[in-house]
């Protein structure tokens, strides 16, 4: 949402699209590109970054993202990158490395990225399952460079410790879906994975789903998406992100899981930022035990839960986008 001035009008306007960026990032195979997208005022020193959950892409914020860009009066930098193997972002060479240090280390050279283009006064962070898992590494670890400390921090519906069912859940369908002959088709096919999102409208799901899918024809030799995918002359609609996303996750033994939780609850307990969890009311990832907890330890966080919304709350509905905003802006 680009801020614009015409001539004799006092007004900015607030443009509808993003602009697409990208940020390069270390990996032991010779490195690879993040994109994300942005919204706002470029030259702001309030930076807001929403990174989405483990099959999303940074396009899930646009709702968002206008949102805080409106509550801000401009004045401010929303970023929503694609984590890698999703959206524009490159595929990893070795999928045994799609885990959350690698992703917690895009977001580092991410913030320092935007840190060279403009000096960040105030760092605010929202983070949908696995992007707030990257968040408790970002938030809690005291010793990342980070350009400033976060300030005010978002966990839509996940915590240190996942359930286990929802894992298995998940862990079943990621990466195991084919071609679509139509955008209408694949947000169909997905609607049937996610109906733990909660009531969406036919325009939302459809809104949510287009960015969800590439044409076939505009793969790279690699299988990630080109920059500029345009046309479908080859025929056929797939899905965004890497299907080797899904590898580490199905490699999680009970042990590492276990081990996995302590090491996020010990970053969540160091955590200083004011923190705000939205959760599914039904979710089968972030059990209610595990949220309240959350709100007595650590940064004693702030629960709101939403009716009728499993795993995640979309923020799509305006009453979500109000929870969000008058935490970041109040």
């Amino acid at each position: 949402m680009r801020r614009t001035h015409y001539p004799h009008q006092d007004t900015p306007v607030f443009m509808t699209e993003p602009t697409l960026h990208h940020v390069a990032c270390d990996d032991a195979q010779g490195g690879h590109r993040m994109a994300y997208w942005q919204w706002g005022d470029a030259r702001s020193a309030h930076v807001v970054v929403c990174v989405h959950g483990l099959t999303r892409q940074g396009r899930d914020f646009d709702l968002l993202a206008q949102a805080i860009v409106a509550r801000a009066g401009g004045n401010v930098r929303v970023v929503c990158p694609d984590v890698v193997g999703r959206g524009r972002s490159d595929w990893l060479r070795d999928p045994a490395f799609y885990q959350v240090p690698v992703y917690a280390a895009d977001m580092v050279a991410l913030l320092a990225q935007l840190q060279r283009e403009q000096a960040i006064d105030t760092l605010d962070y929202i983070g949908t399952s696995m992007g707030g898992l990257i968040g408790f590494v970002l938030a809690g670890h005291k010793e990342l460079p980070l350009p400033r400390p976060i300030r005010r921090f978002v966990l839509n519906d996940v915590g240190p410790t996942i359930e286990p069912a929802a894992v298995q859940r998940i862990g079943a369908y990621v990466g195991k879906s084919g071609k679509y002959e139509s955008v209408q088709a694949a947000a169909d096919a997905m609607w049937a994975l996610s109906t733990t999102f909660g009531p969406h409208t036919l325009a939302q799901w459809l809104a949510l789903s287009q960015h969800m899918v590439v044409p076939a024809s505009e793969r790279t030799a690699d299988g990630s998406a080109k920059v500029d995918a345009g046309g479908n002359e080859d025929g056929g609609w797939l899905l965004h992100y890497d299907p080797a996303i899904g590898v580490a996750l199905r490699a999680i033994t009970p042990e590492a899981a276990a081990q996995g939780g302590a090491i996020m609850w010990g970053l969540y307990d160091a955590i200083e930022a004011r923190t705000l969890i939205t959760r599914g009311a039904v979710s089968d990832l972030l059990s209610r035990d595990t949220a309240l907890a959350m709100t007595q330890r650590g940064p004693h966080a702030t629960l709101v839960e939403f009716e009728g919304v499993g795993h995640a709350p979309t923020f799509v509905d305006p009453a979500q986008i109000a929870v969000v905003t008058g935490f970041l802006f109040d």
